[in-house]
């Protein structure tokens, strides 16, 4: 009797994300708190050669510039973008990776060729959307923690039915009196149950939402797609446990068989 269970290499595979995502929540925060310290340039809105758009001041061609937002593009570069999700590709622009965590307003902005001046509108505007990241991040992590929790229990149901087969097969049905079969078949309707609970247990789970706050949330039924996209299932639960159910079937119908030849 072998029964395929993926649930122990979905646990390591939501442990890893997890670490991933906490070094992301924590590449937010570094960043966030190097924004925070940085002075904004108090430009005249009225001054020569300046217009402003978007909370963001932009010299024209003829005015100097000392790149106020090169400190900010340094800070994106030294704290998210080696943890950044979507810089897969070395060949990745900073300023694309910037584009893809944050805006296009904010990259464009953050160009150097842009000439964009770092005001108190413009380090709003970027701290505003470091911070939803970090919200994001934060929930992410929670939610993976839930996933963890969620395997650890299954896996243990699991393990001990398994358990229980592996130990039972050792003795032959012939070998055993009508009550010591009747009970193995009572154990067998447990153990079914047991199935069934563990799927119904996991289909509301992933209907769930884990919430951080009301800055951000992750819904299960997104999560398990992205975490599980390089499995050999979609489902590792699931894929388990059914299984595992039609094995204790299987083995119950052979011992109903036993039970009524005896009868």
């Amino acid at each position: 009797m072998v029964v395929d269970t993926y649930i122990e290499q979905a646990r390591t595979c939501a442990r890893s994300e997890q670490d991933a995502t906490a070094e992301m929540r924590d590449a937010y925060e570094a960043f966030i708190r190097r924004v925070q310290k940085q002075q904004p340039e108090q430009t005249p809105s009225s001054a020569a050669g300046l217009t402003t758009a978007g909370g963001v001041t932009h010299l024209s061609a003829d005015s100097s510039s000392t790149d106020g937002c090169r400190p900010v593009r340094k800070a994106f570069a030294e704290t998210i973008r080696p943890h950044s999700v979507a810089d897969l590709d070395e060949t990745e622009s900073l300023l694309e990776t910037i584009r893809e965590e944050f805006t296009d307003a904010i990259a464009v902005a953050l160009a150097p060729t842009t000439e964009a001046s770092f005001t108190p509108e413009f380090k709003r505007m970027v701290l505003t959307e470091a911070q939803a990241r970090r919200a994001e991040a934060t929930a992410l992590r929670k939610a993976l923690e839930r996933e963890e929790a969620h395997l650890d229990e299954a896996g243990v149901a699991v393990d001990d039915i398994i358990a229980w087969i592996v130990n039972a097969n050792e003795t032959r049905l012939t070998d055993l009196g009508f009550d010591a079969l009747q009970q193995r078949h009572e154990t067998l309707t447990h153990h079914r149950d047991r199935c069934e609970e563990m799927a119904y247990d996991r289909q509301a789970f992933l209907e769930a939402t884990t919430n951080n706050g009301v800055d951000a949330g992750v819904r299960h039924r997104s999560l398990i797609p992205y975490l599980y996209q390089d499995f050999p299932v979609d489902h590792p639960v699931l894929a388990t446990v059914a299984p595992l159910d039609e094995t204790c079937q299987k083995c119950q119908q052979t011992v109903r068989d036993h039970l009524v030849r005896r009868g």
